[in-house]
């Protein structure tokens, strides 16, 4: 089912966003109301009802553009979700689409050298070209390159972990000057969602390890990283409303044309949970890694001091 105006508009209410439109009013149950000061810096875009390129452009602009991340000569890293051997339109991946229009702005920016990279859990060739995402990458002049063996990868301590201390990163993160977390919206079996949080576990070599040592805490854990992301950026064109990560087929996929972005990964993942809850039925309280997050420092739930926008394509 495709989303309404309405329902979005409700969703948005929900998760404390302010909107200026009469019929929609927040639900008492969550009384926070995010902020839109005029000349205060954006922290969280949340967009609807267009194709993946011209949401991102809207949003990037209403973000404060893409020059408040990227910097003329910069090195810029972007981590899609490229972890499964699907096509666009089952939603496993992050949308070809959306990557391009990112890599557009970047060159725009001026930036010198843009990679793209996932750890994948399929076959990394067969999940590249499948995806679409290293055709259409390379096509708009990003190098792509795999995660696929060890020697990519390099210790960083987190000394704020409680599951995990330690972590073999990929040398695309800890080398670029920016780089930006790209996940696509979907159900998971064991963490319930998969979001921009879940995503850092493509940036790390032992993701056995997340699951041995608990699976919530270890993604709260990797989002303490001295070396975020730039920008969050939620690819919630198609989502996958069941069977997750992998998914089976077209029955577990909803077109639902959305886009969420935000400097923090914690409001961006509890915002994308409350729009999945209007296709799938879904508490921010059933992921748990949401509130780790919160009281590891990585990002609010708390969203009434973010100052927010909301733009209907």
């Amino acid at each position: 089912m495709e989303m309404t105006r309405k329902d979005f508009l409700r969703t948005v209410a929900m998760a404390g966003f302010a909107t200026t439109f009469s019929a929609i009013e927040p639900f008492a149950v969550l009384a926070q109301q995010g902020t839109n000061a005029a000349g205060k810096k954006v922290d969280m875009v949340a967009l609807l009802g267009g194709e993946p390129a011209p949401m991102f452009e809207k949003g990037i602009e209403a973000i404060g553009g893409i020059e408040r991340f990227v910097k003329k000569g910069d090195k810029v890293t972007i981590k899609p979700n490229i972890g499964w051997d699907k096509t666009p339109e089952l939603a496993g991946n992050t949308n070809p689409d959306l990557i391009v229009a990112l890599i557009n702005a970047c060159k725009d920016a001026g930036a010198g050298e843009i990679i793209v990279f996932d750890h994948t859990c399929d076959n990394w060739r067969k999940c590249y070209e499948s995806s679409g995402i290293e055709a259409a990458a390379k096509k708009a002049g990003a190098l792509v390159v795999p995660g696929s063996e060890e020697r990519y990868y390099r210790e960083i301590q987190l000394p704020k972990g409680k599951a995990i201390q330690s972590a073999l990163v990929h040398q695309a993160i800890l080398d670029c000057d920016c780089w930006f977390n790209v996940p696509v919206l979907k159900n998971h079996g064991g963490a319930r969602m998969t979001i921009a949080m879940k995503n850092l576990m493509g940036i790390v070599w032992d993701r056995g390890a997340f699951h041995q040592k608990g699976l919530d805490q270890a993604i709260a854990d990797i989002a303490t990283i001295d070396k975020p992301a730039c920008l969050n950026i939620v690819d919630a064109y198609r989502i996958m409303k069941t069977n997750g990560p992998r998914g089976r087929d077209a029955s577990d996929v909803a077109l639902a044309k959305g886009l969420f972005m935000s400097t923090d990964p914690v409001a961006v993942d509890y915002a994308a949970v409350k729009f999945f809850d209007q296709f799938q039925k879904m508490s921010v309280d059933d992921v748990k890694y949401l509130d780790m997050g919160r009281i590891a420092g990585v990002g609010v739930t708390d969203i009434s001091s973010l100052n927010v926008k909301r733009v209907k394509m």
